[in-house]
């Protein structure tokens, strides 16, 4: 019997965002999907500009996304699109905007089946399955905005994944709008919470339903978790006594990025 279709995608995947998850979620339905990730040097030839993120950050980001099996580096800088030595694969899988003929060459030449995937077929962020759980695991939550997600949120995300099984309350629109102004969110609720059950380190990502710094109030109480892990930055808003009177342990990371990787942060990146 044989095993599931090969399936590949490429490209520089620079500032990953929704849109892209979407597509990758996509891509994996089709088989085990791998993921041909363009070097720094091919990017700055492509747009005349360093990638905003390197190559060692875009690929920890990439491989921390459920829906890839691998990533693998491309071949050098100029043969972008030719196949890494030793990759086998039945489908290579495009989006519109990126599709081309010289790809299209590539893959035929290879024998591999060329999937185009429409805009309307990416359209919405769906709501993802819950993650199985581990018997005889803690629950562990955590709660946040989440709005402009970047590699910091992943290694957060990882490192408390750690402690148990873990679930993700992004806030809704009007409680961060409430809690850090106009201007926020950028992204819809939806989006987010979409963004961040893309992550394989997430069973279930969920949005608020409460108000203030305890909005996730009503989701912790139905799901009962044994541990609520918050970064330095989300120490605030009386979430340390909320844990005491309920009897969940809190737990208080430092912001330490993953090895080799620089610190980031989403004011910063958001510019505001």
């Amino acid at each position: 019997m044989s095993g599931p279709k090969q399936v590949i995608v490429s490209g520089g995947f620079d500032d990953l965002k929704s849109r892209d998850l979407r597509f990758l979620e996509a891509a994996s339905k089709l088989g085990e999907l791998s993921v041909v990730l363009w070097p720094d040097a091919t990017l700055q030839k492509l747009t005349g500009k360093a990638p905003k993120f390197p190559l060692a950050e875009r690929r920890y980001f990439l491989s921390a996304v459920r829906y890839v099996s691998q990533v693998v580096e491309a071949d050098g800088a100029s043969n972008f699109d030719a196949l890494p030595k030793g990759l086998q694969a039945d489908v290579w899988a495009d989006v519109e905007s990126t599709a081309n003929a010289a790809r299209q060459k590539t893959a035929a030449g290879n024998k591999i089946a060329y999937r185009i995937f429409t805009a309307d077929e990416l359209k919405g962020f769906p709501e993802l399955p819950v993650q199985p759980s581990a018997p005889g695991r803690k629950k562990v939550i955590v709660t946040g905005s989440y709005d402009w997600f970047h590699s910091g949120h992943v290694r957060f995300l990882e490192e408390v994944s750690a402690y148990g099984d873990l679930y993700a309350v992004v806030g809704h629109d009007a409680n961060i709008r409430l809690l850090k102004g106009e201007g926020h969110p950028l992204l819809s609720e939806a989006e987010r919470r979409y963004v961040v059950g893309s992550i394989k380190f997430v069973k279930q990502a969920l949005i608020s339903s409460g108000d203030g710094w305890l909005d996730a109030d009503p989701e912790i109480k139905a799901l009962k978790p044994d541990v609520y892990a918050v970064n330095e930055d989300g120490d605030k808003g009386g979430k340390r006594e909320y844990c005491e009177q309920l009897g969940i342990e809190y737990l208080v990371l430092k912001r330490t990025p993953a090895p080799g990787l620089p610190k980031r942060s989403s004011t910063d990146l958001r510019g505001f």
